[in-house]
């Protein structure tokens, strides 16, 4: 873990011991923007992002009694505070959060049996997330689904770079298994 990551873990660690609102607000700065970015790749509007971003900031303030620096570092806890709310306004169809895309429904629709499989392959991908740690959980997902480079992943989180790739790597060896296992358990 790098120097600054510590120094991160530390002011968390005043949060929830002392309610230090100093502490906080480094937090807050260096972190609210970095969210926003996050939650922005994910595909929310800027007034969106901005929203949760400011929501995801407040629980950290909440339940930085929860944090755990034996478990994750202060960014992998805070990102994946970010990434759940963004879950959570998905789940409760929260339309406002994510633009629609001007070209959608123009291209050509796909046959039922293409969508019956592409659902099926998402379900089974989603199914095989859920068994990784939150750690591997979320660098896979800011690798894949965000197209972050590991180099931009380790930056963003405050991990080193070959930290990021072990857990990318042993996330993707679990959910190959995983997704093997359930294939062969459906044939």
């Amino acid at each position: 873990m790098t120097s600054s990551a510590r120094a991160y873990d530390g002011l968390l660690s005043r949060v929830a011991q002392t309610r230090d609102r100093a502490a906080f607000a480094e937090l807050f700065e260096h972190y609210a923007p970095r969210v926003k970015t996050l939650l922005m790749r994910s595909g929310s509007t800027p007034s969106a992002a901005e929203e949760l971003a400011q929501e995801a900031m407040l629980l950290v303030w909440r339940k930085a009694h929860m944090f755990d620096p034996a478990r994750a570092s202060a960014a992998a806890w805070i990102f994946t505070i970010a990434r759940n709310l963004r879950i959570d306004n998905l789940r409760r169809g929260s339309s406002t959060l994510y633009e629609l895309d001007p070209t959608f429904g123009m291209e050509e629709p796909q046959q039922p049996d293409a969508i019956l499989c592409g659902a099926e392959d998402a379900q089974r991908i989603r199914a095989a997330m859920r068994t990784l740690n939150p750690e591997q959980a979320l660098a896979i997902e800011m690798a894949f689904f965000q197209e972050q480079t590991h180099a931009q992943i380790s930056q963003t989180l405050g991990v080193p770079l070959g930290t990021i790739k072990a857990r990318i790597r042993f996330g993707m060896m679990k959910l190959r298994a995983f997704i093997e296992r359930d294939a062969g358990a459906s044939a």
